[in-house]
């Protein structure tokens, strides 16, 4: 039997990887404790999502209600399937700046903690395994902010001669920058994640992403850009937006994009490889271009308002450089660009809110 290990498998990648795995005919192994309740509140929980999954999918998905920190459940459950596990694909985090200032041990033992618990379980149990990590482009921490932008009517960009148009790579150092408390423990995850492949030769991937989205989001203020913003269109709920005059710029993939680009790595893996992933220069946007697109899908006009001081360790502009996964994976591309996105979160969430 091949299986899938997905960790948050209800969230928004989890799930999708769920679906593109049990499609191709692999056992899905899920682990998810509904934690983003815990998070964000009753309307962040993923337990609607959980239970679709499993009405879909039958014997072909198997459900853990488990806490990634419990090394005794966590280690029992790759006890059972051992050897059978093919691919972890680990996508669950305490995932907002705000949060993790607010109670700095669990979002640490969560992203940090939780990470080594996997990586270690995966080298006793299942080391020929590949382990793909949901990282984050907030390791950088403001570092991108230094970057000499341009405000322009509705965003902020940069110019066309800067090396960093086509998006930000790689190369950016992660140090000496502001991170905010998420950002650091997602810094001490991802270097976790490379150095078990480094140190004991293991296929690790590192994606860092920049907004990860898709209609499975359970988007909460805190977390989930275009998903919260559809649903407060679509709601008349209130919306803020903090700083830069709402011209942050940011590239979104849909969830499908990215666990299709897991899917190339696991086809021909790699030891502790690190991508920037996201939607690149051909699926970005400002917060004021998201939101008069939100408007025209949903025919409603957004209730928000502006506060000025941003959220700490915020980017201005993101934008991510995609060449370095194309040049090893050039059969994968993107499928979806930011309208596609909303119209795809409108039309399936729009009778659920």
């Amino acid at each position: 039997m091949s299986i899938v290990l997905v960790t948050g498998s209800a969230g928004l990648i989890g799930s999708e990887s769920v679906r593109f795995f049990c499609d191709k005919d692999f056992t899905v192994v899920g682990i998810d404790n509904n934690m983003r309740e815990a998070f964000f509140g009753e309307g962040a929980s993923t337990l609607w999502n959980r239970d679709r999954l499993l009405e879909k999918y039958g014997d072909k998905y198997i459900h853990h209600h488990s806490d990634i920190r419990d090394r005794e459940a966590i280690s029992e459950i790759f006890k059972t399937y051992g050897s059978e596990i093919e691919l972890i694909v680990h996508t669950a985090a305490q995932p907002s700046h705000d949060w993790a200032a607010r109670d700095p041990f669990t979002d640490f033992t969560v992203n940090a903690n939780g990470t080594l618990n996997l990586l270690e379980n995966t080298r006793q149990h299942c080391p020929d395994a590949v382990f793909v990590f949901c990282s984050t482009n907030k390791v950088y921490g403001d570092n991108p902010n230094l970057l000499p932008l341009v405000e322009l009517e509705t965003r902020w960009e940069i110019e066309e001669s800067h090396p960093f148009y086509d998006g930000i790579d790689e190369t950016m150092s992660i140090d000496r920058c502001k991170h905010s408390l998420f950002g650091a423990s997602k810094v001490a995850a991802d270097v976790l994640v490379q150095e078990y492949g480094r140190y004991f030769d293991m296929k690790t991937a590192c994606f860092r992403g920049g907004c990860l989205t898709g209609p499975s989001h359970s988007g909460a203020e805190l977390h989930g850009f275009l998903s919260y913003l559809m649903k407060c269109t679509v709601t008349g709920k209130p919306y803020n937006i903090y700083g830069y005059k709402g011209k942050q710029v940011r590239d979104n993939i849909h969830s499908y994009d990215l666990v299709n680009a897991f899917y190339h790595f696991y086809q021909n893996p790699r030891i502790a490889e690190i991508y920037n992933i996201g939607g690149g220069r051909s699926s970005n946007c400002s917060m004021l271009e998201a939101i008069h697109q939100c408007e025209e899908i949903a025919d409603k006009k957004l209730n928000w308002e502006y506060r000025e001081t941003n959220r700490i360790g915020d980017h201005i502009w993101w934008i991510g450089d995609l060449k370095s996964f194309k040049s090893h994976y050039p059969e994968w591309d993107l499928t979806y660009n930011v309208r596609d996105i909303l119209e795809e979160i409108y039309t399936q969430n729009v009778d659920r809110w």
